[in-house]
C-alpha cells in the first residue's frame, strides 16, 4: 500500500481510481491502515456476505477463507482489461502496474474527466478531547484520508480552545468540527464530512 501512495500521482495522471478491496470489516481497514500511516484511498470491505465480491471475481481461496492478493483494472467502460494475482503471500510491482493503467488509459477511445484534486475541506477546524474514544476514531479518519493540513485544537490542553470550542458551538462537547461557523458535534457525522470533502470520487 505504501508503494501504491507513493505513486498515486501517476495513476490520477491515468484516470485510475485505486480500490483497496479485503473480507475485513471497516474497523480492521481503520487499523490497519493507522498502522501504514494512512491511506489516501478508499477501502471496501468485503466483509457480509463474505467475500461476495471476491468470488464473483473468481478470486476468493475457499480453504483459508480469504481474498487472493490481486489487481483488476477496469476501463473507463465497465470491461476489465487486466486481472493478475501474486498469491497471498506475494508482492505488487506497483510502477509495471501504473504502466499498465496509463495503456489503457491512452487507448481508452471513450470520454472522462480528468481527476480534480481532493479538495479537502477549507477552513475547518477540529477539536478533540483527552481519553476520548469518539476523539479518537476522528483522530484515525484524519490520519487514514491524510488530513495533516486540517487544524486541530486539543480542548483538554489549550483552556483558548476550550472557549473557541464554547463560543462556536454553545458547548463544550468535544469531537467537535466547525467549518464556516457550523459546528458539527458527533463523530460519525465528523468523519462523513471530512471524508466526503477529501474524496477524489465525484
Amino acid at each position: 500500500m505504501p508503494a501504491l501512495e507513493a505513486q498515486q500521482d501517476r495513476f490520477r495522471a491515468a484516470h485510475t481510481q485505486i480500490l483497496g478491496i479485503s473480507i475485513d470489516s471497516h474497523y480492521c481497514h481503520a487499523n490497519w491502515a493507522r498502522d501504514l500511516g494512512g491511506v489516501s484511498f478508499p477501502l471496501l470491505a468485503d466483509f457480509q456476505p463474505k467475500g461476495a465480491m471476491a468470488k464473483s471475481y473468481g478470486l476468493y481461496l475457499d480453504g483459508p477463507g480469504i481474498a487472493d492478493r490481486a489487481t483488476v483494472l477496469i476501463d473507463a467502460g465497465g470491461v476489465v482489461r487486466h486481472a493478475s494475482s501474486v498469491g497471498p503471500a506475494g508482492k505488487r510491482d506497483i510502477g509495471e502496474l501504473a504502466s499498465l493503467a496509463e495503456g489503457l488509459d491512452g487507448g481508452f477511445d471513450g470520454s472522462r474527466e480528468d481527476f480534480a484534486a481532493a479538495p479537502g475541506t477549507p477552513g475547518a477546524v477540529v477539536y478533540l478531547r483527552d481519553s476520548c474514544g469518539s476523539s479518537r476514531a476522528v483522530r484515525v479518519a484524519m490520519d487514514n484520508l491524510h488530513l495533516g493540513a486540517v487544524e486541530v485544537r486539543n480542548v483538554s490542553k489549550d483552556a483558548a480552545a476550550l472557549e473557541a470550542l464554547k463560543a462556536a458551538s454553545g458547548a463544550e462537547t468535544a469531537p467537535c468540527l466547525v467549518v464556516g461557523g457550523q459546528a458539527t458535534p458527533e463523530s460519525a457525522a465528523i468523519i462523513a464530512r471530512l471524508a466526503d470533502d477529501a474524496a477524489p470520487i465525484r
